[in-house]
């Protein structure tokens, strides 16, 4: 199906096409893109121009430029722009100008990615969902996922992140969404804003998009909740809440296995529903996802059977089995909150030993140490058994932890994968979190490439 004319890209760029083309979607990266993509030529670590004609060999169906390529024929199929970032952007919302469904935003310290497939496997059974692959939830993403977008879709999940203050609310009004939903709060990036109350402002200004009457879904038992009500209540945002306190309320939460029984509450009227996770912060985000759900018009209890078929994504709580280890592969990110989150998950599941592997938890501020060496008192460790920890600020939990419960530290996340025979053993149920850029995931790696090497010669 044809996602974008040449005429239709040139009436949203107000750019210069070399001739005709019809592409069928959207690419930046020539390592994945496909058959009649049009490819778009960002900026970043290296110049997108120069990997045009590889895109074009690869049977793009035409390129996104700000000027002709070296080695590319002039009568090649490219849209010529001032600035490919602003011609992506112009993209993105002619592609939600065109779209008739509802639009969701989701952002939050925590949890964005995973709500967002939450949402999707909610609205899967209702109608035509789009929504990104991946994380791409920065300036070039949202405009990315937004020009992606057929017009005959029914839903839009837009994830929203932010690094630094002033990024959400240009998002927001590009995406317009119909319903805006905070995950939660926490001390993410605090770096970049000094106090939580600043990235709760920032988390707010996704309101600032919303459509006329569009809706706010906020955390209830926040310290921050107040400034998100009042942010909503600034643009005039009817509020859906969610929480202890929240219209969206969880009564109770059941581990059976590796799944929850899940009794909740939605504006007095009672909901169950099944997750397949035992996570306590995913049963939370549930409830937000149905007051999203509710907020939009959309079935409730539709959505609640649907998300008895979302699972957590890798790296964002995945379990797996590897061999005689129950692996939870949580590498992706981590903040105090979400790390807290991830070891309630652990507690929650069987195992004969259960041990946690962490990494760095990274953009916390000036007293990042003490943030790390504050889990080690923190109630949801007394079900750890043993810990296993890689990086300079990790080192403060790990010698805040009684002796019985330290495994290994090394500085590097690599030098734990080397070793990883002695971090695990059969019987294990195993948590590996950390900060992105710890590279705790080469442990996830090499725990998976040891579980397949004990597979293929049968031990």
């Amino acid at each position: 199906m044809t996602l974008w004319t040449s005429e239709d890209a040139v009436a949203a760029t107000g750019g210069n096409a070399t001739r005709d083309w019809q592409a069928n979607g959207v690419s930046i990266d020539t390592r994945t893109i496909r058959q009649g993509d049009l490819f778009v030529a960002l900026k970043d670590v290296r110049d997108g121009h120069d990997f045009v004609a590889q895109a074009l060999e690869k049977g793009a169906a035409a390129a996104l430029v700000s000027h002709v390529p070296d080695g590319v024929a002039d009568d090649a199929p490219l849209l010529i722009v001032d600035d490919v970032l602003d011609g992506l952007e112009a993209l993105g919302r002619a592609g939600r100008a065109r779209m008739n469904g509802k639009v969701i935003g989701v952002t939050g310290s925590v949890g964005k990615t995973s709500t967002k497939e939450m949402l999707r496997a909610a609205l899967a059974k209702q109608g035509r969902v789009h929504a990104a692959e991946a994380s791409y939830n920065n300036h070039w993403g949202v405009p990315l996922t937004l020009a992606r977008m057929p017009a005959d879709t029914d839903f839009a999940i837009i994830e929203i992140g932010m690094s630094n203050p002033g990024e959400i609310a240009p998002l927001s009004k590009m995406a317009r969404p119909h319903a805006a939903l905070i995950t939660t709060i926490a001390p993410a990036h605090i770096g970049a804003f000094g106090h939580i109350d600043g990235i709760a402002h920032e988390k707010a200004a996704i309101f600032q998009g919303l459509v006329p009457a569009g809706a706010a879904i906020i955390p209830t038992g926040l310290s921050t909740t107040a400034i998100l009500r009042q942010a909503a209540d600034d643009v005039g945002a009817p509020i859906l809440s969610f929480g202890p306190e929240g219209e969206a309320r969880l009564l109770s939460s059941q581990p059976e296995g590796e799944t929850l029984q899940l009794r909740g509450t939605l504006s007095g009227k009672p909901i169950n529903f099944t997750l397949r996770s035992v996570g306590p912060h995913f049963a939370e985000n549930a409830m937000g996802v149905l007051a999203t759900v509710s907020a939009i018009g959309a079935d409730v209890i539709e959505a609640a059977k649907g998300l008895g078929d979302w699972l957590p994504p890798q790296g964002r709580g995945a379990v797996e089995q590897l061999g005689g280890i129950r692996l939870i592969d949580d590498a992706f990110n981590a903040n105090p909150n979400s790390m807290r989150a991830g070891l309630g998950t652990l507690s929650r599941l069987p195992a004969q030993r259960r041990v946690a592997i962490l990494g760095d938890m990274l953009e916390l501020g000036p007293d990042e140490a003490e943030q790390h060496r504050a889990l080690a008192a923190d109630p949801v460790m007394a079900s750890v058994d043993l810990v296993h920890a890689a990086g300079p600020l990790m080192r403060n939990l790990y010698d805040a932890l009684p002796e019985a419960k330290r495994g290994i530290w090394s500085e590097s996340a690599d030098d734990l994968a080397s070793r990883v025979d002695e971090l695990v053993q059969e019987g294990d149920t195993v948590l590996i979190k950390g900060s992105k850029s710890s590279y705790i995931s080469r442990v996830v790696q090499a725990l998976r490439k040891a579980g397949d090497t004990a597979t293929a010669t049968g031990t």
